[in-house]
């Protein structure tokens, strides 16, 4: 799932919205819920935040972690690294990311040394059928039903009181 914008896959943003966005999310009237769902999620330790497709913030729920690492090598290793955004205190805006494969969890990298190339595949189908398109080689892109992470996202705004000024996808410190 994106974070926002068009693609192959639901963005979190007009899923919230129910249409399409023109412009940013950031001024349309639901901006707010946008954030606090974007942040519940990208705060969950169920979901990758990266920019795996075209480089936009890309959600991808942790039961498709291991097909993720099966097929890696299909994938540039930016688009896999984690990612997040901090606010420091002076106000300045800082990308952070961790590399592929550090952020992978060990129990994750055995799930994907015994899960086949083609389940793999089948897990992976509408973002490899959306690679595969933007080399020509496919015909119409599908489109991938909302996953897990969009009801995650729904039930975390419930949760989310206010949008801290500071953080935003920052990862848990543990």
């Amino acid at each position: 799932m994106l974070q926002a914008g068009r693609g192959p896959v639901p963005s979190l943003a007009e899923a919230i919205t129910g249409e399409p966005i023109p412009g940013s999310w950031w001024g349309h009237a639901k901006g707010r819920v946008i954030f606090r769902a974007a942040r519940a999620v990208c705060e969950s330790s169920e979901v990758l935040v990266c920019k795996l497709i075209d480089g936009k913030v890309t959600y991808v729920h942790r039961r498709v972690w291991p097909a993720l690492v099966k097929l890696a090598p299909r994938f540039a290793k930016e688009r896999l690294a984690k990612v997040w955004d901090e606010h420091t205190k002076r106000g300045a805006h800082v990308s952070r990311r961790v590399p592929f494969p550090k952020w992978v969890p060990s129990d994750v990298m055995k799930e994907a040394e015994t899960l086949s190339t083609l389940e793999a595949e089948r897990l992976l189908s509408t973002v490899l059928a959306w690679k595969a398109d933007r080399r020509g080689q496919l015909g119409p892109r599908k489109i991938m039903e909302p996953s897990v992470a969009t009801s995650a996202a729904f039930a975390a705004t419930r949760r989310v009181a206010r949008p801290s000024a500071r953080k935003m996808c920052e990862p848990r410190r543990t």
